[in-house]
């Protein structure tokens, strides 16, 4: 499972950095704690997106280990306006809340 989070968080930081849209954009900062129960990961690019996640690995050991992922994100639209993400990922899914997200 150590071997999954640490794939998992390399992926994020990989897709983060390659799908960089076409106004090549450069990272400007970027921390990454990759740890046995979790990760945390810090980036921002000079276009003005930013990124923060912490990851927990939950009930450790059992059939049930999961892995349970809080965070946020903003970037700024094609219409100038800075847009703000915060988001839980776990068992129940992909759960994004922003005042531009229509709820359901």
């Amino acid at each position: 499972m150590k071997c999954a989070l640490a794939i998992v968080c390399l992926g994020l930081c990989v897709a983060l950095t390659t799908a960089a849209p076409t106004n090549d954009a450069t990272i400007v900062s970027q921390t990454a704690d990759v740890r046995p129960d979790g990760y945390t990961l810090q980036l921002e690019t000079s276009d003005g997106t930013k990124r923060s996640e912490e990851a927990i690995l939950n009930n450790i050991g059992t059939e049930d280990e999961a892995i349970s992922v809080k965070g946020t994100y903003s970037y700024v639209g094609d219409d100038g306006v800075t847009y703000q993400v915060n988001f839980v990922a776990d068992q129940n899914g992909y759960q994004p809340e922003g005042a531009h997200i229509p709820k359901v």
